[in-house]
């Protein structure tokens, strides 16, 4: 029941940054965790970065020390701020909240995903 909408993606250039927003349609209560995974076309969407409610991080090693994920709880958002962006950074970035309802247990909802292009 909970929509998630995701900006902030466009065409850089290599060693350009951009910064991902993730926004639920309504407030979550219990948010487990949130997370960006990145999927190039014809290959395995892959996770890209995770963020738990008591804010402890996980990165791909491709993006550590260039992306980092944040939330905002009072806006019911997350974050991935990309910085030195490379060409291989290319792809589709989705991003997911797992959480639990009250009423249905444990879930999870997906972005629609934001086309992040890195090229000359």
């Amino acid at each position: 029941q909970v929509q998630l909408v995701e900006s902030g993606g466009g065409l850089v250039q290599p060693g350009g940054s951009l910064r991902l927003s993730c926004a639920a349609s309504r407030s979550i209560s219990s948010i487990n965790d949130m997370g960006w995974f990145g999927q190039a076309p014809g290959k395995q969407r892959e996770l890209v970065a995770t963020i738990t409610s008591g804010g402890r991080t996980y990165y791909a090693d491709s993006v550590k020390g260039r992306f980092t994920i944040s939330g905002d709880n009072a806006k019911n958002t997350v974050y991935l701020q990309m910085n030195s962006l490379k060409p291989e950074d290319t792809a589709v970035y989705y991003c997911k909240v797992g959480y639990r309802d009250w009423y249905k247990g444990d879930l999870e909802v997906w972005g629609q995903g934001t086309l992040v292009t890195v090229s000359s």
